[in-house]
């Protein structure tokens, strides 16, 4: 079956992570994406190596695994457009497309006549989507900002890392660029939205999606909890504000994750750990009870959990369905029988010569599953399939494009 945006057709003007991601999702759900790249350098993440993939040969090629990470499924065209006529050529593109990404400062794509204003009138039914660090107005518009930035500016980092008073205390980012991946995840949500309105309206319309919003909107729970309380939520470490025991315990040989839900886990868990009497006590009966006393049932536990090897007491918590984990380097994730089975490592041919290894996406539909259709491309590996093929431009105006450092 085609995918269930195989009839859309996404330009995608952004470069790094979170306008790639999005584009990456529609991408994967079947929509024609076209990236438009500077010629002769490309996205900022192709020269974000190493590590670079390799070849049929096993050599490094100049292909990052951090672009090959969020650009798979797209058609990858080079243009210039600070200048006039490649200006004039996004504008082409634009009227033969469903949507528009492009994270651009904001103004500049408003400079080049390609704002949304600008393009709406010959493709009313256009769906554009920015993707900045602040959004499009407020006092803050017109400053840049990265990942990092926003996990500190949005609350994430003052919640995360170790408890003051412990060992290595402080503030911690997340291993990953957090916002920026949430960030696309909310846009392409935003934009099948749109899309969704305009098969009733007709009407296209302007998305505005910000690294500080989504940061902000993450904390959830967290902020919500701060507005009811009046009380600035703290670092936990590993440990959870409203729920124990929740945490990451040693054991003899390493340490696992013992994620205690409710009360009837905790029965369970004190009977495999051979100390069924915890969970008799008043002070540690109920979750509520738990929190107040976090202090002393914790040491107790974590004596406890040093008795026995992770492997012993993962094989004996999941006997008694309580939640519990291990720790899993990247490799570990891999060799795990449960991420084997989901498939969620997935190889693509690549026309380096060698194969581009991915995550496969999570998204599990019944009657039109993702696809992997195309490898993450080289730079400018569909300008003649899109310029050729889709504007109908002849080869030898695509000679004057390239002479003209256009294309």
């Amino acid at each position: 079956m085609p995918g269930p945006l195989s009839h859309i057709r996404v330009l995608d003007l952004s470069r790094v992570l979170a306008g790639p991601w999005a584009a990456q999702n529609l991408a994967d759900l079947g929509a024609e994406v076209i990236k438009v790249e500077r010629p002769g350098a490309g996205d900022d993440t192709r020269g974000w190596g190493p590590p670079w993939i390799k070849d049929g040969a096993g050599h490094d090629t100049r292909e990052s695994a951090y672009f090959v990470s969020v650009n798979r499924n797209k058609k990858s065209i080079t243009l210039d457009i600070s200048k006039p006529e490649g200006q004039a050529i996004v504008r082409e593109l634009a009227a033969k497309c469903d949507v528009l990404i492009e994270n651009y400062k904001v103004g500049t794509l408003a400079r080049y006549g390609l704002a949304y204003e600008q393009l709406h009138p010959a493709n009313p039914r256009l769906v554009y989507c920015s993707v900045t660090g602040f959004g499009q107005d407020g006092p803050h518009a017109h400053r840049p900002g990265y990942d990092f930035v926003f996990q500190g500016m949005g609350g994430l980092m003052s919640i995360t890392g170790e408890r003051d008073g412990q060992p290595g205390a402080g503030p911690q980012k997340v291993g990953i660029a957090i916002t920026d991946v949430l960030t696309g995840m909310y846009a392409s949500l935003a934009i099948t939205a749109a899309l969704a309105h305009r098969d009733i309206s007709g009407k296209g319309q302007y998305i505005d999606c910000a690294l500080l919003d989504t940061m902000v909107a993450f904390n959830a729970n967290q902020i919500v909890s701060f507005f009811a309380s009046g009380k600035i939520p703290i670092r936990w470490g590993n440990a959870h504000p409203q729920v124990v025991p929740y945490e990451a315990f040693a054991t003899s040989d390493g340490h696992i994750i013992l994620a205690v839900g409710n009360d009837g886990q905790f029965k369970r868990f004190c009977k495999v750990a051979d100390c069924p009497e915890l969970a008799e006590e008043k002070r540690f009966a109920t979750n509520s009870q738990r929190i107040v006393h976090r202090a002393e049932l914790i040491p107790i536990i974590a004596g406890i959990m040093r008795t026995r090897s992770k492997h012993e007491w993962l094989a004996a918590l999941e006997a008694a369905d309580v939640p519990c984990g291990p720790i899993n380097n990247m490799q570990e994730v891999f060799e795990d029988p449960q991420v084997q089975h989901r498939k969620l490592r997935v190889d693509m041919p690549h026309a380096a010569g060698g194969v581009a290894s991915v995550v496969a996406s999570p998204m599990r539909l019944s009657e039109t599953p993702v696809e992997y259709r195309l490898a993450p491309p080289l730079l400018g590996q569909h300008n003649y399939e899109i310029y050729c093929g889709l504007l109908g431009k002849s080869a030898a105006e695509m000679e004057r494009l390239a002479k003209a450092g256009i294309v």
